[in-house]
């Protein structure tokens, strides 16, 4: 099959030297897409910066934003018989990054946020994506309700949830522990290496197209 891959995360400029980011690493989307490989599949990587090496034998999409991973998804995601958005996607942007950078004057500094574009929550409606469709949840409290909410209202066939909270695990780990969380039910997967949790999860995926391929 053919599989789209988001990963890391994304910078939102303050001004040329400052940005808005989060503690994502990217490890788990690009072992997702090295496991993926592995299974014989075609995977397109799209990555915010990370300081990762590109996975042998992937397509690669470098973007900084979210904007920028937006439209590489808009772009590609209609030939994808799966997408996989593990990515770590601002919520928000500053709306009027300075052109120069800010100086040290004031005692504080406000900042106005605008949201940025759903690129999960546009797949099934705005992309008219009929694939399946993988999502992540980071969370920190109420891991499996949020995480079905998401479910729900992004149209997904998983999501996979993880509660960022814990030390040691998630966010610039080489580990996590994740909750697979389908329609009809949940599994949680032990924890391990991030890289022996993406085969697993790949094998779902797996799992997931063939059934779709048997619906009538």
């Amino acid at each position: 099959m053919k599989v789209l891959i988001t990963a890391g995360p994304t910078r939102e400029p303050i001004d040329p030297v400052r940005f808005l980011g989060n503690r994502s690493s990217g490890r788990m989307g690009y072992a997702l897409a090295e496991a993926c490989v592995h299974a014989g599949h075609e995977v397109l990587l799209v990555s915010g910066p990370c300081e990762l090496d590109v996975p042998g034998h992937v397509d690669f999409i470098p973007v900084e934003t979210a904007a920028d991973m937006f439209e590489a998804v808009r772009r590609h995601l209609g030939r994808m018989d799966a997408a996989v958005f593990a990515a770590a996607v601002a919520d928000y942007r500053p709306a009027r990054p300075a052109d120069r950078k800010i100086k040290k004057q004031a005692e504080t500094l406000t900042l106005e946020l605008v949201r940025n574009p759903d690129i999960l929550g546009s797949a099934r409606g705005e992309f008219g994506f009929r694939g399946t469709l993988v999502g992540f949840a980071a969370e920190t409290e109420s891991l499996e309700a949020n995480a079905r909410d998401k479910l729900r209202r992004k149209g997904c066939d998983l999501v996979i949830a993880n509660d960022v909270s814990r030390p040691g695990l998630g966010f610039e780990s080489d580990r996590n522990r994740v909750l697979l969380v389908y329609p009809d039910h949940s599994e949680a997967l032990p924890e391990d290496d991030k890289h022996q949790l993406a085969h697993k999860i790949v094998r779902e995926i797996e799992g997931l197209r063939s059934g779709a391929s048997k619906a009538p």
